[in-house]
């Protein structure tokens, strides 16, 4: 099976689990890891299984993220399994009375990236994850790489 793991990270946090969750695919796939800014349209064919991440921004994927996943074609990703993740800050944890409200109102990356996948003709597997970063710049929570691992090891076995 051919997967590819596609992101965008701004401080390392969002490629670490990225290359997480290629790890956890390479268990039972053949499988890339590609920036989004470097994915070439050749990566996409004859693929099984699209992963894409993207860190929450202003509570929505990075503009790298949106510019590709507008730039794919129409039913680009018919027959393809498709998950999105992103990286997020715990609303739990912070110090803020307003950050949960937005929270509950825009939501955080992964779900719209899911919603775009799905548009483009993706068959999603899984509900859209996250992962926790502690602050602006991370670090991740801890533990956050190997669960990354465990959920891409699930994506094998779902769909098969």
């Amino acid at each position: 099976m051919k997967a590819l793991v596609v992101y965008d990270s701004f401080f390392g946090n969002t490629e670490r689990i990225a290359q997480a969750i290629g790890e956890g695919l390479a268990q039972g796939a053949e499988v890339r890891v590609v920036r989004v800014a470097a994915v070439t349209p050749e990566e996409l064919a004859g693929l099984a299984l699209l992963v894409v991440g993207s860190p929450t921004r202003a509570f929505s994927a990075s503009p790298n993220t949106k510019s590709w996943l507008k730039k794919l074609g129409a039913n680009s990703l018919n027959g393809v399994r498709v998950a999105a993740f992103d990286t997020r800050v715990d609303v739990k944890v912070v110090e803020s009375r307003v950050l949960p409200v937005f929270v509950k109102m825009f939501g955080y990356a992964a779900e719209p990236i899911g919603e775009a996948l799905v548009k483009k003709g993706g068959w999603q597997i899984a509900p859209p994850e996250g992962f926790v970063v502690l602050d602006t710049e991370g670090p991740l929570k801890e533990g956050e790489p190997e669960r990354a691992a465990a959920w891409a090891q699930n994506l094998l076995r779902v769909g098969t």
